[in-house]
């Protein structure tokens, strides 16, 4: 596997990384065997985060004893300097580690998060004086907001920068990247199959392919899904009009609004399944009406308790009308049911 310097930061890693998401699925002796296969096959950059359940320890247990031929990055939500260095002593004992390569400040998307992470007793004081004791080698950032993301990179205060950026999602290569690049910034991509929504991994990988400066982390739940990625890394870039043509179908098909089942919405204080019925029109497209009734009617049934409360709202990255979003959806559900003279649905 070829290596790559992660920006000025003097890290050589893997031309592609690996998301920690996925493996929250596996029970732990399967999350063990796909991480350490992705080591056997030249990938040394992990990325991780505390809210991604009990990721941070499959990757610990994985990685004991070679622990010294790996970059790992981990995330943090908190804002404040006292959760975050609790929240980093826990990353820390998780991953059966002293230090952490790489520690981000995790979806800073809004003006008031930035205040707060700057602010007095903000979580950067805390990172700052990780940084100093050795427990964090670098400090990065995250957001899922192009704006936001640009002033982060403007601080100069961060390593990296971690942004969404796959098939539909390509407007960080106008400004964000350029910026980031000039600043000598490691530039990684998440999101890469636009929260699963783009179900040709080898298309959506190899559109990534084409951008030398950008490191991205697909997430793996599969030794296969993770040879893919090597294979297309390892791989000279090659993109078709054919490719070209199948990439603007998913463009058309998800437009610019749509749920990439990151899951921070959830859990709904009316008990409305909000990630699976916000995919209602994607399975109604993919499959006919009638088995899309079957499919997901359980869940659509669970729409009818929204409320529009706004609480899904205000957790959102991608600030999406959820409520009215979910209405929609409901409403063709419930087009469909009547098409079929209002069939009795099952889970």
């Amino acid at each position: 596997m070829r290596l790559r310097e992660l920006g000025t930061t003097g890290l050589r890693i893997s031309v592609v990384g690996f998301g920690g998401i996925p493996i929250i699925r596996l029970p732990f002796d399967e999350a063990v065997a796909v991480l350490r296969h992705a080591v056997d096959q030249g990938i040394t950059f992990f990325d991780t985060a505390h809210v991604y359940m009990d990721s941070e320890e499959k990757m610990g247990r994985a990685f004991a004893g070679i622990r010294d031929r790996l970059v790992i990055a981990s995330k943090t939500q908190q804002r404040k300097a006292k959760e975050a260095m609790a929240e980093l002593e826990l990353t820390l004992t998780r991953l059966g580690t002293d230090h952490i390569d790489l520690y981000q400040p995790h979806q800073v998307s809004k003006p008031e998060e930035l205040d707060a992470l700057l602010g007095p007793d903000g979580a950067m004081e805390a990172l700052f004086r990780a940084r100093e004791q050795g427990k964090i080698r670098h400090i990065g950032i995250t957001s899922h907001s192009l704006a936001m993301a640009r002033k982060l990179v403007a601080t100069g205060l961060f390593a990296t920068i971690q942004f969404p950026y796959n098939i539909v999602e390509t407007e960080a290569a106008q400004n964000l990247f350029p910026e980031a690049t000039a600043a000598g910034m490691g530039i990684l991509g998440m999101k890469p199959f636009a929260g699963g929504m783009i179900d040709d991994g080898d298309l959506a990988l190899r559109f990534l392919r084409r951008h030398p400066d950008l490191i991205v982390l697909p997430g793996c739940d599969t030794v296969a899904q993770v040879d893919q990625a090597v294979a297309v890394f390892e791989a000279e870039p090659v993109w078709t009009t054919v490719d070209q043509a199948k990439a603007e179908d998913y463009r058309q098909e998800l437009g610019s609004r749509f749920c990439r089942r990151c899951g921070y919405c959830q859990p709904c204080p009316h008990g409305v399944s909000i990630t699976s019925a916000m995919m209602y029109k994607v399975v109604a497209k993919r499959m006919s009406p009638a088995k899309a009734v079957t499919f997901s009617g359980q869940v659509m049934e669970t729409a009818r308790q929204c409320v529009a409360c706004g609480e899904c709202e205000t957790r959102c990255p991608y600030t999406l009308p959820i409520p009215d979003m979910l209405r929609e959806h409901l409403a063709l559900y419930d087009s469909h049911r009547a098409a079929l003279g209002g069939a009795e649905t099952r889970a």
